[in-house]
């Protein structure tokens, strides 16, 4: 993926206009934390390191630049009296926390009650993907996919779980390996029915 992609500018939590590095100047910052962690970013192994760096960010971080209200645009309304879950389940997470820039690896699961109006189901998972593919925490991931389906498809609930394992708590820090984080959002009638919730999660089990 071409790393030059991603817009020039940016904004920031203030409303700012910030202004994005240059490729250039990314590949530099990629050099320094080379020296930093005591090698020397010329040596032949290393050399294009930097590239390689700068185009993986580019595609980890690619959420950025893409639209979860666009994904859930495109809605059908003749669902043939369907009310029932929508469920996805084992949708794949790829993701980075916001502390360490580490990885967190995992599945989501996410359901919705439709009202009125109903998404393809690849949508949902893109939805998953994009916010995967930004710098936060398992806790805000949850809930932006969780907000994000309610926002735009106004469904009579959602339901959202992610687990995870976080490799900032598994190659570093407490070295406690397999140990994975749950998370969950609930929202309109898996909030207020204790059945409809308890089938969700049931349904999350595998095996």
């Amino acid at each position: 993926m071409d790393a030059n992609f991603k817009k020039p500018t940016l904004v920031g939590i203030d409303g700012s206009r910030l202004e994005r590095p240059t490729r250039d100047q990314a590949l530099e910052a990629v050099r320094t934390l080379i020296a930093w962690a005591g090698d020397d970013p010329r040596r032949p192994g290393l050399q294009d390191t930097p590239k390689r760096v700068a185009d993986a960010f580019g595609e980890w971080f690619s959420g950025y630049d893409a639209d979860p209200a666009a994904e859930l645009a495109r809605t059908f309304e003749d669902v043939q009296g369907y009310e029932d879950m929508v469920m996805l389940r084992d949708v794949e997470v790829e993701s980075h926390c916001e502390h360490h820039m580490a990885p967190f690896l995992g599945r989501a699961y996410v359901a919705y009650v439709p009202a009125e109006k109903v998404v393809g189901i690849s949508k949902l998972a893109r939805v998953v993907e994009i916010f995967s593919r930004r710098l936060q925490n398992q806790e805000t991931l949850t809930n932006q996919v969780a907000e994000a389906i309610d926002a735009n498809l106004s469904p009579k609930g959602v339901a959202v779980l992610i687990d995870a394992e976080h490799q900032c708590m598994t190659t570093r820090g407490v070295h406690h390996r397999h140990v994975s984080t749950i998370t969950t959002r609930f929202s309109g009638v898996f909030k207020t029915d204790a059945a409809l919730q308890d089938r969700f999660l049931r349904l999350t089990q595998r095996g």
